[in-house]
């Protein structure tokens, strides 16, 4: 026992030194600034997958300490709320199991955690990472209204530049109120579920995982309750103003979870056809459109269902697909 804890322990050191160090490259402002921080989620939810719980927490906090010794306590708390708290909360909802047939399954497997009800929560968590940041930093409509004013301001001042009239600045204003929390919270939702995704393969390659490897185009979907959640915050966007931002966010983080529901499920559907590898280039080359993100985020919202991975009662996780 006493070897196992410490290497939970050591692997959940190593996991949050490594993870701060990943955050603290983030802070170079370079062209993959943005994708080394959300990578430091990465080895927290490796230790998560791989070791459990207690290796999670362990990184978590050796993460926080590493981030304030290398630049500051708030940076620690803001990378503690985007990406090694979700992360190991994610990795421990992965791990819980119970028998099938409490679900209504056969007697003799294994029922674990369902991925659209792991989805859900990391749209909640990405939800209030959001919005808890943006009331840190007074991220509020007079901000939106500032920048904007900076941006067109900046677009004059160049040569040739248009001076833009003052309704077309209000319209400006008043898209990016709900543009850019929505965007920030939707990019943020889908780059820590692909580290949760690279995460699995990892640990299932390595033969730690405790989790089986399942099959994600059949079982990526999301939970029908989130259907509610993200009309929710579409319908505050309406009001204008701190709601208007508080709905665009919850509404990005969801509808990020459809569209990832929406992409699965075409992969899916698409098995075994001809067409099916062009297709699916054309869709993630397409998807930085609205119109056709749009159909792939409504493929989402029409296949909401609770997908359980089953293993056999007692057998060791062998899945290497």
């Amino acid at each position: 026992m006493n070897g196992l804890d410490k290497t939970v322990l050591l692997t959940g050191l190593l996991a949050g030194v490594v993870a701060a160090l990943l955050g603290f490259g983030a802070g170079a402002r370079s062209s993959l600034s943005f994708v080394l921080y959300a990578a430091s989620a990465l080895p927290v939810l490796i230790a998560g997958l791989g070791w459990g719980v207690r290796a999670a927490i362990v990184a978590v906090v050796s993460a926080a300490v590493a981030g304030s010794l290398l630049v500051s306590p708030m940076f620690a708390l803001t990378m503690a709320m985007f990406t090694t708290v979700p992360a190991a909360w994610i990795s421990h909802l992965a791990n819980l199991a119970r028998p099938a047939s409490e679900v209504g399954g056969p007697d003799d497997r294994i029922a674990w955690y369902p991925l659209p009800d792991i989805l859900l929560h990391l749209c909640g968590l990405v939800s209030a990472a959001v919005i808890i940041l943006g009331i840190m930093i007074g991220f509020g409509p007079e901000f939106v209204n500032r920048l904007v004013e900076a941006m067109i301001t900046s677009f004059a001042e160049q040569p040739n530049g248009v001076a833009f009239d003052a309704e077309v600045v209000a319209s400006t204003q008043k898209s990016m109120l709900v543009l850019l929390p929505m965007m920030q919270a939707g990019m943020w939702l889908i780059m820590l579920f692909a580290a949760y995704y690279f995460a699995t393969r990892i640990v299932s390659r390595s033969g730690q995982g405790v989790r089986p490897r399942e099959d994600m185009p059949s079982s990526l979907r999301m939970h029908r309750n989130a259907v509610f959640i993200m009309l929710a915050g579409v319908g505050l966007t309406f009001f204008g103003g701190v709601p208007a931002m508080l709905g665009a966010t919850v509404a990005g983080a969801f509808g990020a979870g459809f569209l990832l529901a929406g992409f699965a499920s075409l992969h899916y559907r698409t098995r075994g056809k001809d067409f099916r590898t062009p297709l699916l280039v054309l869709a993630y080359l397409s998807s930085v459109m609205v119109l056709p993100a749009f159909i792939i985020l409504a493929i989402g919202l029409a296949d909401t269902r609770r997908a359980f991975a089953l293993t056999p009662a007692g057998a060791e996780n062998t899945n290497e697909s």
